[in-house]
């Protein structure tokens, strides 16, 4: 039975990913701001009430796993907001920017002490996050900071080697949840791609950039 940390636990995909480790034995704990009916039915541990863009909170994540180990950190808590050149928002942009990209480089340092020989670290990134791929253009917040949590994400991969740490960067596909409109696949197919990535990454392709359907997208 392995530990996974799981932030933006409280529905979506974060939620699936706990329904789905629960279900085949492996130990779940879920991380979000505020608990939903849905996640509180699994009977998981939750740590609620952190809020991973504030200094206080993630110093209080680090204080209640003290001494734990942990698996594997899937950094999967994120957020969209619409950002198109015609009403360029400057704020929602540095706003997606510290969720998506600065919130898991933090989350994923504070908790470093947490990891071991052998642990991952997840990224949930987007395909919207390729610079090659993009071709409708816009979605200046969203693109922009994907790209920085890949590059993160591809950091970490070379500093943690030494340590036998290997990370995941990991495009769910389109998913039925709330920020896309509940347009894509389901999050039961989704969750299952993206558990199967998790199981087979490694040392050897530590660092790589995948869709959860086992392609590996371009940079």
């Amino acid at each position: 039975m392995a530990t996974y940390l799981i932030t933006g636990a409280n529905r979506g995909i974060g939620q699936e990913y706990c329904r789905q480790l629960l279900n085949r034995g492996d130990q779940p704990i879920a991380v979000c701001r505020n608990s939903s009916p849905e996640l509180d039915a699994l009977a998981i541990r939750i740590i609620r009430g952190i809020d991973l863009s504030k200094d206080q909170d993630i110093t209080s994540l680090q204080e209640q796993l003290r001494g734990e180990l942990i698996d594997v950190l899937i950094n999967n808590a994120g957020i969209i907001e619409s950002v198109n050149l015609a009403s360029l928002d400057i704020e929602s942009i540095r706003r997606q920017f510290e969720v998506n990209a600065l919130s898991p480089l933090r989350v994923t340092h504070a908790l470093l002490g947490n990891l071991t020989s052998g642990s991952k670290i997840i990224m949930m990134t987007s395909r919207m996050g390729s610079i090659d791929d993009n071709t409708s253009g816009g979605s200046y917040g969203y693109r922009m900071s994907k790209v920085a949590l890949c590059m993160a994400g591809k950091s970490l991969a070379v500093d943690l080697r030494s340590q036998k740490i290997a990370v995941g960067i990991l495009h769910p596909g389109l998913v039925q949840t709330r920020m896309t409109g509940f347009s894509g696949i389901t999050t039961e197919t989704a969750v299952q791609g993206l558990l199967a990535r998790i199981d087979q990454l490694n040392l050897d392709n530590t660092g790589t950039f995948w869709h959860s359907n086992g392609e590996v997208l371009p940079w």
